[in-house]
């Protein structure tokens, strides 16, 4: 039998996860200033919607996956196609490609991306203090969100606008935390490790 000499190469990308939090976090925080009636829905958060909020998510899970990072490629990745498939829900009425939802269909797409984010929120008890904060609030927000759609109540959905700012808040300190933390080389911002048992 022949001698097999093996390269591993060691992983030096850089940590794709500030990348994708950033996108969440700008378009989240966005979008729900217009929720909590601070303006009205126009091409700006679209466009975050689309672009920073969409791809970049999108771009973040998959190099996740090249980490094999399952929970984060799935995050990033899902929550990228969220934006955009949100994007589309808005436009493609406009466009007339489609009709606008009703407040049902549009309860039970919330409320769907809320169950997906309580599990999602399951995996953050073992990762990091800062996660546990987004995933935690955002399950409050997709809820909060799918509730006032469903009932009609403008004041509930002002309520998850205020709330969906501070779950963006949350995931842009868990972003530029890691940034900060990576290039000082300590902790500049705690980000709260879970230690695995």
């Amino acid at each position: 039998m022949e001698n097999q000499n093996y390269v591993f190469l060691k992983d030096n990308t850089a940590n794709p996860a500030p990348l994708g939090l950033l996108g969440f976090a700008l378009t989240t925080i966005l979008l729900n200033i217009h929720n909590a009636g601070g303006f009205a829905l126009g091409s700006t958060i679209l466009a975050m919607g689309i672009t920073i909020g969409g791809i970049s998510q999108v771009i973040a899970g998959i190099l996740e996956w090249k980490k094999n990072n399952t929970f984060g490629t799935t995050a990033f990745t899902a929550y990228g196609f969220f934006w955009l498939s949100l994007v589309l829900i808005l436009i493609l009425p406009k466009m007339g490609y489609a009709t606008a939802p009703d407040k049902n269909e549009m309860a039970a797409y919330l409320a769907l991306w809320g169950l997906f984010t309580l599990f999602m929120f399951i995996g953050t008890l073992r990762l990091n203090v800062a996660l546990q904060l987004v995933f935690g609030t955002l399950v409050i927000l997709f809820f909060l969100l799918a509730i006032g759609d469903f009932t009609e109540n403008t004041n509930l959905k002002i309520i998850a606008g205020y709330e969906g700012i501070v779950c963006g808040l949350f995931a842009f300190y868990a972003a530029m935390a890691q940034v900060l933390n990576e290039v000082y080389g300590k902790t500049i911002l705690p980000i709260g490790v879970v230690t695995k048992k």
